[in-house]
């Protein structure tokens, strides 16, 4: 799938993605732990909610110009942008950022365990992103929701499966065939599962009934 050669995965839920039709223009979600600098400078980077391995200033730092636009949610100000550099979002918008069009999706959990940790009064995010012809899910933090039931004709969803703090691999398998999108990219697991992150990568790859990659970490 052509959208695949256009994103990167740095790890956790960080991606890239590369506009296709430019070649030129990069967004970035989640940027955390950056092992490299990497050469591209972000167009627009995508903050899905507060916590430090999400919206993590240091990281924000070494991919922003003057030009880039920061889009994330309440909670976000800790980045300490210049005033007009980051937009606040909340669920349940549409927007163009760059080239590309944006939506924001609920993210939240609703599982008793784990209702602290990203409550729905929060008002966090996961985003579709629609170019190139193709639209892409990043769900953030999230357990399984019922607006993901209401998602439609979505070509990749990045989806987390390390419990504890979101959906576990079950869960995921759930939401994956509930959204039935093309392909399926699992995030926000290694850190969490360690030594079982491979075990959870065969069990979604044969619980989803479609396609499922899982990423290559970009180092």
């Amino acid at each position: 799938m052509a959208l695949l050669d256009n994103l990167t995965w740095f790890g956790h839920s960080s991606f890239m993605v590369k506009d296709g039709k430019t070649g030129n223009n990069f967004y970035f979600i989640d940027p955390f732990d950056l092992k490299e600098t990497p050469k591209e400078k972000a167009d627009a980077i995508f903050i899905t909610h507060a916590h430090f391995d999400h919206c993590s200033p240091a990281d924000v730092r070494r991919i922003i110009n003057d030009r880039t636009i920061v889009y994330g949610p309440k909670g976000c100000e800790t980045l300490k942008l210049p005033s007009g550099q980051l937009i606040t979002v909340e669920p349940n918008k549409l927007f163009i950022a760059g080239e590309i069009r944006v939506r924001t999706i609920p993210a939240y959990n609703i599982k008793p365990e784990r209702l602290n940790f990203h409550p729905k009064s929060n008002n966090w995010v996961g985003y579709i992103f629609e170019f190139n012809g193709g639209k892409v899910y990043h769900a953030g933090d999230t357990d399984f929701i019922p607006e993901m039931k209401e998602l439609n004709n979505i070509d990749v969803a990045m989806l987390p499966m390390g419990g504890n703090y979101t959906m576990d691999v079950k869960e995921a398998i759930e939401a994956a065939n509930a959204i039935n999108a093309k392909v399926t990219i699992p995030m926000h697991y290694k850190r969490i599962l360690g030594p079982n992150a491979r075990k959870a990568e065969e069990e979604l790859k044969s619980g989803v009934k479609g396609k499922v990659v899982v990423m290559k970490e970009f180092v």
